[in-house]
């Protein structure tokens, strides 16, 4: 029978807590963004198929707008959640919401940029299935890492 008598923080070290949680809110968060791109590229249909650097084959303009928009609207469910049940942060909310909008598009753009990289050598030298298994760990992994411990910066408990 487990000994209940010690405080919770003891029996489970808050950095296994918090990335457990932190896993679980960035997959609900990641199914609702794949939802919003489901349904939001029709929203946007109206846009004009414009090639401004975008591939158009894969939707253009409405697509990258929908895209956007999915982001925008997953990380605005995202932060409160990271913020409030996953490290259970106090102090100042609007410097939080700074520092974490700044994180993600700093790290979002690092990302990418390797990213984009890696594709265009990758796609020289292996199979489309393994820069695409490259691709998939890259982003989710290597992301979900960097995220989490500047996320334990920016929300400090109190």
């Amino acid at each position: 029978m487990a000994d209940t008598s010690q405080p919770h923080s003891s029996r489970c070290p808050a950095w296994l807590r918090e990335g457990g949680l932190y896993l679980i809110v960035s997959g609900v968060v990641t199914v609702l963004k794949y939802l919003l791109l489901l349904f939001l590229p029709r929203a946007f249909a109206f846009l004009p198929m414009r090639d401004f650097g975008y591939d158009t084959a894969h939707g253009g303009l409405p697509y990258l707008c929908a895209y956007m928009t999915a982001m925008v609207l997953g990380e605005c469910v995202n932060f409160p959640l990271q913020r409030k049940y996953v490290f259970r942060a106090k102090g100042h909310l609007a410097r939080q919401l700074l520092l974490y909008a700044l994180a993600f598009i700093v790290i979002t753009c690092l990302v990418n940029s390797i990213n984009c990289i890696w594709v265009a050598v990758a796609a020289k030298f292996v199979p489309d299935w393994v820069y695409t298994l490259g691709t998939l760990f890259f982003n989710g992994t290597i992301s979900a890492v960097v995220f989490f411990f500047v996320n334990k910066r920016i929300f400090p408990q109190a």
